[in-house]
């Protein structure tokens, strides 16, 4: 219980720091620029993830066709 309050004071106060940030000039260029960065890696993770996911597909698609193995019984 002791550290559950701890950790709801802790975001609290975060909440209170960031906003007191952002209500400053260079606050809100400093969070823009995390939030620029941020928007960007999650470009970068989904891209990846969007290439990867068709190159698997393609390998799947290949293997099914495949007649070189065994037949089936």
């Amino acid at each position: 219980m002791k550290n559950s309050l701890w950790l709801v004071v802790g975001v609290g106060a975060g909440f209170l720091l960031a906003h007191r940030v952002n209500s400053t000039p260079r606050g809100r260029a400093f969070f823009e620029a995390v939030d620029e960065s941020t928007r960007r890696f999650g470009f970068a993770v989904a891209e990846g993830y969007r290439s990867r996911d068709a190159e698997l597909r393609g390998r799947d698609t290949r293997d099914t066709d495949d007649t070189t193995g065994p037949t089936p019984r």
